[in-house]
């Protein structure tokens, strides 16, 4: 049930991107703006994913040490 909700709500979300996207090439000028934010956002999510698996490993690695 929740992989369901989860798989909808991804298909919502490319969705909303792929119109926000299309909108922004339409109003070219302005729409460029939109589009470079999109950009630097999308950057700094991939950012932090890569972040946050490096960290899980790390977690891993150091899980049997008693502190």
């Amino acid at each position: 049930m929740e992989k369901i909700a989860y798989i909808i709500l991804s298909i919502i979300v490319i969705v909303w991107l792929l119109l926000i996207i299309v909108g922004s090439i339409m109003a070219f000028p302005v729409g460029m703006i939109s589009l470079l934010l999109i950009l630097a956002f999308g950057l700094l999510f991939i950012k932090v994913l890569k972040e946050r698996i490096k960290s899980k490993r790390e977690e891993e690695k150091y899980k049997d040490i008693k502190w």
